[in-house]
């Protein structure tokens, strides 16, 4: 068997992996420690939100000591999504054939990153799911599970997707599909903004897997979730399923189809567009 082109990961090809940053000067060192040590091959790119802290001072010093590690320098804190949406398209400027969303404070382990880029060789994108067989979290009241379930319940109810964490933060996806999807127009935040790109993926006919993951609860620093994202996230997706329930309607009433472009949209993304 023929060794992989340094800098390629088996299947996939030159991988990227996303840390967005804000305050979390405690955190990025071991965390990109761990990606490294994970994953020799990927990339990483921090994409800092000008932290206070220091955090966008540490990431410097990790890069120039590391030509895998890049920083991106953000104006301020504009939100998890904008970060991402930065970071996306840094990836895509750069050639990289995957992007990896992972969080900075420890609670996507990089030790299970290998999982989600040996699915995505076979897959459009990856979702790190806590509720499928062998998914599970650590450190969370029971609260926080239920609010995350019935989250989750509801987005599959309303949206008719059949993943059963459409919420989480830790996946990955081809570059082809980012352009395909029209990312540029996402303008939700958060939790929603998670929500919005599973949905634009699978509406638009990608092949999407679900990998078990361990969410860990983070041990330093605090949540950026509020019950502003929360509610942002449910009026939306109430939203789209309306939508989405309309359009079929009309197509239906047409005499089309509601899953016309899914084979064109999967075989474009396995093409690189």
């Amino acid at each position: 068997m023929s060794t992989p082109d340094r800098g390629e990961y088996p299947g996939v090809g030159r991988v990227l992996v996303i840390i967005p940053t804000y305050n979390e000067a405690d955190n990025i060192r071991p965390i990109v420690q761990r990606v490294r040590a994970a994953t020799p091959t990927a990339d990483i790119l921090i994409a800092d939100d000008n932290s206070p802290d220091g955090t966008g001072r540490i990431a410097d010093e990790l890069s120039a000591g590391d030509q895998h590690i890049h920083v991106l320098h953000r104006p301020g804190k504009q939100g998890l999504g904008a970060a991402y949406m930065a970071g996306f398209a840094w990836g895509t400027d750069h050639d990289y054939d995957a992007v990896v969303e992972m969080d900075a404070d420890g609670s996507h382990a990089p030790e299970e990153l290998p999982r989600l880029l040996d699915a995505l060789g076979e897959a459009d994108v990856v979702l790190g799911s806590r509720y499928v067989k062998g998914g599970t979290t650590v450190g969370w009241p029971f609260h926080r599970h239920l609010i995350s379930r019935s989250g989750n319940l509801y987005v599959r109810m309303a949206l008719g997707m059949p993943f059963r964490d459409a919420t989480g933060g830790y996946r990955a996806y081809r570059t082809p599909v980012l352009s395909k999807i029209e990312i540029e127009s996402i303008a939700s935040q958060g939790y929603c903004f998670q929500v919005d790109l599973a949905w634009r993926s699978y509406h638009n006919g990608f092949r999407v897997e679900e990998v078990p993951i361990t969410f860990t609860e983070r041990q330093r620093g605090h949540s950026k979730m509020s019950s502003t994202i929360v509610g942002e996230a449910l009026w939306l997706v109430t939203v789209w399923g309306a939508r989405a329930r309309w359009e079929t309607l009309r197509r239906g009433i047409a005499g089309g189809g509601p899953r016309t472009q899914r084979r064109d949209a999967r075989a474009g993304a396995r093409q690189g567009g």
